[in-house]
C-alpha cells in the first residue's frame, strides 16, 4: 500500500505535468504549482528536491501516458505493416490524445529545456531514440517476416517517420490547423504501402 508520502507526490505530478508541459520549466513558477495543487512551498518541496527534479518527474508522467497507448495500439497488432499503421493512427489525432497533458511532451518539453534545462533535455533524447529505435526494430521484424522490402534501411525510415510525425504536430499547433497532422500520417501510411511493403 502506498505512503501518505508517495501518494501526495503522485498527486502533485499529475497536477503539475500539464502546467509544466504548456508554459515550460522557466515559465512555470511557485505559484502556479501551489495554485494548482493547493500545497504549499513546503508540501511541494517536501516531496521534491527542487523544481528541476518535479518537472523531470512532471516529463516522465506525460511520456508515460503516451508510451502506454502507442505500445498498447502496436501490440493489439499481429504483423510489421500492422504495427507502424497502428503507431501512425495514434498520431492521426494525437493533439486530441494529448490535449489533457497540454500537448505534446516531446515537442514541448523538448523545445523548452534546449539550452536551459539539460537533465530534462537528456531525458527527452532518450525518449525520442527510445521510440525511433521501436520503430526501426518494427522495420527489421518486417524484413525478417518478408513483409516489407529488404533493400530499405530500417534506421533511415525509423528516422523519417518520427521526424515526419513531430514535424506536423508542431504545424498542427502552431497553426492551430488539424490538417497537417492528418494529411502528414496519410502520406506516412502511402510511404508504408508504396516504399516499404513488399
Amino acid at each position: 500500500m502506498a505512503s501518505k508520502s508517495e501518494i501526495t507526490a503522485k498527486y502533485i505530478v499529475k497536477t503539475v505535468a500539464p502546467i509544466f508541459n504548456k508554459k515550460g520549466y522557466v515559465a512555470t513558477s511557485l505559484s502556479d504549482l501551489t495554485k494548482a495543487t493547493g500545497l504549499t512551498k513546503g508540501a511541494i518541496y517536501g516531496n521534491f528536491k527542487n523544481k528541476e527534479a518535479l518537472s523531470l518527474e512532471s516529463f516522465n508522467y506525460s511520456i508515460r501516458f503516451v508510451l502506454n497507448h502507442i505500445r498498447t495500439r502496436i501490440e493489439a497488432e499481429s504483423t510489421s505493416v500492422g504495427k507502424l499503421k497502428a503507431l501512425v493512427s495514434f498520431y492521426r489525432d494525437y493533439t486530441k490524445e494529448t490535449i489533457h497533458l497540454g500537448g505534446c511532451p516531446i515537442l514541448n518539453v523538448g523545445i523548452d529545456s534546449n539550452h536551459l534545462n539539460p537533465d530534462l533535455l537528456k531525458r527527452v533524447d532518450y525518449v525520442i531514440q527510445k521510440l525511433e529505435k521501436s520503430i526501426e526494430e518494427i522495420i527489421i521484424e518486417g524484413i525478417k517476416n518478408k513483409e516489407l522490402k529488404n533493400n530499405i534501411p530500417p534506421q533511415k525510415y525509423a528516422r523519417l517517420i518520427f521526424s515526419k510525425l513531430e514535424g506536423a504536430i508542431f504545424m498542427s499547433v502552431i497553426r492551430k490547423n488539424e490538417q497537417y497532422l492528418k494529411e502528414m500520417t496519410d502520406h506516412i501510411d502511402y510511404t508504408i504501402d508504396t516504399e516499404l511493403k513488399l
